[in-house]
C-alpha cells in the first residue's frame, strides 16, 4: 500500500464538504496550488503557471484557496502566503499538515495568521475521485487577513 502523501505523490485533492463549508465562509476566486482534476475555483494555477510565481489578488473581494503539495516546498508556500497576504490585502485560507514544530510554522504562520485545528484526520481525494485511507498526521486551516469568522461549523461531521 502507498503511503499518504509519500514522495511520489503529493498533490491531493481537498475533501468537497470541507471545501464546500469554507467556500461558504469565504466566498474563494482563485486556486493557487491545483491541476485540471483536482482544482476547486474557476480561476486556478495548475503546474504549467506555476502558483508560486503568480500574483495571488482577488478581484471580487473573495479570497485565495491554497492546498499546497505537502513535500518539502511547503515552507515556499507558507512564505508566498504570508507575503502575497501582507502585498494585497488579500485573505488566503491554506490547508497544511498540522506541524506547529517546523521553522516556516514559526516564520510565517505563527502569530501571523488565525489557525484553525481540524478535528480528527482528514480523508483526501485521489485522483479517480475516490477518498483514501485518514491522512497520518492532523491538519490545519491557516487564514492569513482573517476577519473574525467562526469555523467551528467545519468540524462537525
Amino acid at each position: 500500500m502507498q503511503a499518504l502523501f509519500s514522495s511520489e505523490k503529493m498533490n491531493w485533492e481537498t475533501p468537497q464538504m470541507l471545501f464546500k463549508k469554507l467556500d461558504n465562509i469565504f466566498k474563494f476566486e482563485i486556486d493557487v496550488a491545483a491541476d485540471e482534476n483536482n482544482k476547486k475555483c474557476k480561476k486556478y494555477y495548475g503546474l504549467k503557471e506555476d502558483g508560486l510565481n503568480q500574483t495571488w489578488k482577488t478581484e471580487q473581494g473573495g479570497a485565495v484557496w491554497c492546498n499546497p503539495p505537502y513535500g518539502r516546498d511547503i515552507r515556499k508556500w507558507a512564505e508566498k502566503a504570508y507575503k502575497e497576504s501582507k502585498l494585497h490585502n488579500t485573505t488566503i485560507v491554506m490547508l497544511i499538515p498540522s506541524r506547529t514544530d517546523t521553522q516556516y510554522f514559526h516564520d510565517y504562520i505563527y502569530n501571523k495568521a488565525k489557525l484553525f485545528f481540524i478535528r480528527g484526520r482528514l480523508k483526501f481525494i485521489n485522483e479517480k475521485k475516490q477518498e483514501e485511507h485518514s491522512a497520518p498526521f492532523p491538519s490545519m486551516i491557516v487564514i492569513y487577513n482573517s476577519k473574525g469568522e467562526n469555523l467551528e461549523a467545519i468540524n462537525e461531521r
